[in-house]
């Protein structure tokens, strides 16, 4: 924004003196008011040149200036429609006027032309040399000393024995459920509260997922839920091949307890850490608990492989089953020769690389999204029905993403609208994730609850999620909390 009182005159000024103005400016605009401080029109250098080809003085006055109708917007115009605006009327300054014509400011194309997404990569320098490196060897296709490195230098910081890194977590929990012999008719527990890539592979399979719902204190599974569906599953004679806890938004799950729960009857725990590395449970690496976990590398994660994904275990058996699988399930023979379907899931030696620069700096990410959630919480701490997702005793998470629940009922609106206001605003923000029992393609999944009602449910129809990324400018900050503010402070 421009202080609007350099860049104001009236008609009384000499044609010096606003040559003078727009030059210590550097707007390269003025405007030009009444007495009463309402826009009169807009002046450039042209219109100033053009006072004098045809005869004028420098010492002349703008009174000779026509009166033209120049374009402006009502001060609460969004920036999305200011920037419509500009393009419509080919102009990169727009004056904002309130009810009584006054200029109350100047909105220039910079201030609204960027778009602030709601999580993007956040590239360094180190991963160049790797990819760079990998150019060098001519280690092109999948494989090669960077999967390699890759998969040892993951594995040393969360501290667990075996990794294979595969096309996306997707293909991470592909393998995962493959190689605990999922098969048509099977039933595999799952997380409600999740994006889709969570419960899919279970279908992949032929198995049929059946959902669990979270709990408030942190949004992920339920242990009491957990409970239920085990009771019913006893009951009727079947127990699940797994169990799948997705740790959501960048937080662990209540590891202990549901793995308690699951050791108590005999059934392995796939943990999808896709949201949470770099995150910890009880001080420990999150993805890490159960039999196998997952990592994601996709553009949008903590840190990314632009895409990408990881498998891990303490079980040397089980990688060197997944990369066997992942690697088209090729037999050791000379020749092609497969004795089973495999997938093409294996990650490229390019996309490892990138991988090595990002990890060297994931506590670093983390700690920077952390605080960007840390400032909102302090700059809007006073928004009534604003509740954000809690963080447990037990919990260090990397708030991936902030996330909050908005009561209509407080606050005056609800979070769909909130969203549209944001949007307006050219600032992307998005609901939580819409629970799996509701999706139509599960829509005859059973779902077994936390108390007498979902909680996702709730968290579903109230919740928000707000831009993350660890590369956010401060500028970026500040117009997301003010707008934040003047959403709330005008419904």
């Amino acid at each position: 924004m421009t202080d609007i009182q350099d860049i104001c005159a009236s008609r009384t000024a000499t044609i010096r003196e606003a040559m003078a103005l727009l030059n210590r400016s550097g707007v390269q605009m003025l405007l030009l008011l009444d007495d009463d401080g309402r826009l009169q029109r807009t002046v450039t250098d042209g219109d100033l040149r053009r006072l004098l080809l045809a005869g004028r003085e420098l010492s002349d006055t703008l009174a000779d200036l026509p009166a033209i109708h120049s374009v402006t917007a009502p001060e609460s115009v969004s920036r999305k429609t200011a920037l419509a605006l500009m393009d419509e009327k080919v102009i990169d300054h727009l004056p904002l006027v309130n009810a009584d014509g006054q200029v109350v400011d100047l909105l220039h194309r910079r201030d609204v032309g960027k778009q602030i997404l709601l999580s993007t990569p956040h590239m360094g320098e180190a991963e160049l040399q790797f990819v760079e490196e990998a150019f060098r060897t001519n280690w092109i296709a999948p494989l090669g000393p960077n999967v390699d490195a890759f998969e040892r230098e993951l594995t040393d910081v969360v501290g667990i024995a075996h990794g294979a890194a595969v096309s996306s977590g997707t293909a991470a929990i592909h393998l995962a459920v493959r190689m605990l012999g999922v098969r048509p008719g099977d039933r595999v527990f799952c997380s409600t509260l999740t994006f889709a890539a969570s419960a899919n592979p279970i279908v992949y399979e032929g198995g049929e997922p059946v959902f669990i719902d979270c709990e408030p204190g942190s949004w992920n599974m339920s242990p009491a839920a957990l409970e239920r569906a085990f009771g019913a599953a006893r009951a009727e004679g079947w127990m699940p091949k797994a169990v799948i806890v997705v740790n959501l938004y960048g937080q662990s799950a209540d590891m202990d307890a549901l793995i308690e729960i699951c050791d108590r009857h005999g059934v392995p725990v796939i943990e999808d850490a896709a949201e949470s590395l770099g995150a910890r449970y009880k001080g420990k690496p999150s993805g890490i608990h159960g039999l196998m976990g997952i990592y994601s590398f996709n553009g949008n994660k903590i840190i990314t492989t632009s895409g990408g994904g990881m498998l891990v275990s303490n079980d040397e058996d089980l990688i060197k089953r997944a990369r066997f699988l992942a690697t088209q399930a090729r037999d050791p023979a000379p020749h092609y020769q497969h004795s089973e379907i495999g997938f093409n899931y294996r990650m490229s030696n390019i996309l490892a690389g990138v991988g090595r620069g990002q990890l060297q700096v994931l506590e670093e990410r983390v700690l920077a999204r952390r605080a960007v959630f840390e400032a909102y919480r302090d700059q809007l701490s006073d928004i009534p029905g604003l509740e954000w997702m809690p963080e447990p005793d037990w919990s260090y998470s990397t708030r991936w993403l902030t996330a909050f629940t908005l009561d209509p009922a407080v606050s005056g609106l609800t979070a769909g609208e909130f969203i549209k206001r944001l949007a307006e605003e050219m600032i992307e923000a998005r609901p939580v994730w819409k629970p799996m029992h509701l999706q139509p393609v599960f829509s005859g999944a059973r779902h077994f609850t936390h108390g007498n009602e979902p909680v996702s449910d709730r968290i579903f129809e109230t919740g928000v999620c707000l831009p993350s990324g660890s590369n956010m400018s401060p500028d970026e900050m500040e117009r997301i909390i003010s707008s934040m503010k003047a959403i709330f402070s005008g419904r």
